[in-house]
């Protein structure tokens, strides 16, 4: 039986709203609160067919709306995007502001997490441009241009705890994601690798390049049954993991994403992930 859940930024869930929606979607059993006026779910009998036109009326109140299967909910793997995902930026946009040609790279970048552009192609392309900066820059953006984003080491810890596995698989890059990774508890790294020689970057990517394909695969390696995995993301070339896991969550994602993934965070932060699985706030680490 399905559950519908209902998540809000902390004191923004009002209960009446909760019994509304219940009336609403047909509950069939009671409302069971994870956490005090941010998140609740309930029973219905089928998926419901105005899901989408419910969420659009929630959308000012900040609430986010999905359908759960609780069938296998805890989930042993934790798979994630990086850039803004467990993090707040794009790290080569970040390099590329350093480097002077920011605005050109960020427009490449949007245009490639929305499904606009070949991801190969467009990692060449701006990987390319940061030719000749030295490498001690990476350092630099590390310290003073990264921020991680909220909820993200609680919800690495908290599944850890309960016997999960984490794995960061992005398209960025090793230079960021092993720092990254270590900071957050992950278990390992995939991703790319900028080359380079004599204290400068080449200009050039490692091969192969790890887009959506290689996400699926290391889903697909480290979860034999993918029910059994959560992925999370916010660009195209994350849709693959995303559709494949059994529980797959776009977060703040780019349209193109959101409409295509079968769970959307629009509102919350990576703790949504959490009571998604039926953990309640007294579980967080």
């Amino acid at each position: 039986m399905p559950l519908i859940s209902l998540i809000a930024p902390p004191g923004r869930l009002d209960p009446s709203l909760v019994m509304s929606l219940q009336s609403a979607f047909g509950a069939t059993g009671d409302a069971l609160w994870l956490s005090p006026d941010e998140a609740v779910e309930f029973p219905v009998l089928a998926h419901p067919d105005n899901l989408d036109e419910v969420r659009g009326s929630l959308r000012d109140m900040a609430v986010d709306v999905n359908v759960i299967d609780t069938a296998n909910r805890r989930k042993t793997l934790l798979i994630a995007d990086m850039d803004s995902t467990m993090i707040n930026q794009e790290c080569i946009d970040e390099l590329a502001a350093e480097a002077g040609v920011g605005d050109r790279v960020a427009g490449i970048t949007a245009r490639a997490m929305n499904g606009e552009l070949d991801f190969e192609d467009a990692i060449i392309e701006r990987v390319g441009l940061l030719r000749d900066l030295p490498v001690s820059i990476i350092d630099h953006v590390l310290a003073t241009r990264i921020t991680y984003a909220a909820g993200g080491e609680t919800l690495v810890k908290t599944m850890k705890a309960n016997g999960a596995y984490a794995a960061l698989v992005s398209g960025g890059f090793t230079q960021f994601t092993e720092k990254v990774a270590d900071a957050l508890g992950f278990d390992e790294t995939r991703a790319n690798t900028l080359i380079e020689a004599e204290g400068k970057l080449t200009g050039k990517v490692g091969r192969p390049i790890l887009g959506q394909a290689a996400k699926v695969d290391a889903l697909k390696e480290l979860a034999p049954d993918p029910t059994s995995a959560i992925a999370v993301g916010d660009g195209a070339n994350d849709l693959g993991m995303i559709r494949a896991a059994g529980m797959g969550v776009a977060l703040h994602a780019k349209p193109v994403v959101a409409e295509a993934a079968p769970i959307k965070i629009n509102f919350g932060d990576l703790t949504a992930l959490l009571f998604l699985q039926g953990y309640t706030r007294d579980e967080f680490l």
